[in-house]
């Protein structure tokens, strides 16, 4: 969508074709970036999606946190308590050094993700296939191509 023209919606059937998805799942995580203000819903014959924010301004965490959640990936369950030499009341998320490195590495991939905005993300995308952002957006609008008009 960061390469769709301002102010256009896309429709939802649109974004199921264009990438293969059902409409009702995709439906679902339309929604839930709109409740995260990434895009914002536009209603009428010529309604859709539409980004909220310029491309700039959103992250790749942006994307993932509003699709899958803010609760951590891994969760200590703290089996070690029941281990030889646990102790039922110890605070097993803080000390057990396995929770302790999951959570370092989930820090360190949120970390990453903030740094990614959509934008880059287009612009690597662009850098690799030139055509990539005209012939998206024609397909995301609707706009049929000059190969089609000759068929």
């Amino acid at each position: 969508m960061s390469w769709t023209p301002v102010g256009e919606a896309v429709s939802s059937a649109r974004l199921a074709e264009f990438y293969k998805l059902p409409a009702a799942y995709l439906n679902k995580q339309l929604q839930a970036l709109v409740r995260a203000e990434i895009l914002t819903s536009v209603s009428g014959p010529r309604g859709g999606f539409q980004l909220a924010r310029r491309p700039e301004q959103i992250s790749v965490l942006d994307v993932v946190l509003a699709i899958e959640g803010n609760d951590h990936v891994f969760r200590c369950e703290g089996i070690l308590k029941d281990a030889p030499g646990g102790a039922p009341d110890a605070d097993y998320a803080r000390t057990c050094l396995i929770s302790q490195t999951m959570r370092h590495a989930e820090v360190t991939w949120r970390t990453e993700l903030s740094r990614q905005s959509i934008a880059g993300i287009a612009e690597s995308i662009e850098r690799r296939f030139p055509d990539a952002r005209e012939e998206t957006a024609r397909q995301l609008m609707g706009i049929r191509g000059e190969r089609e008009h000759t068929a």
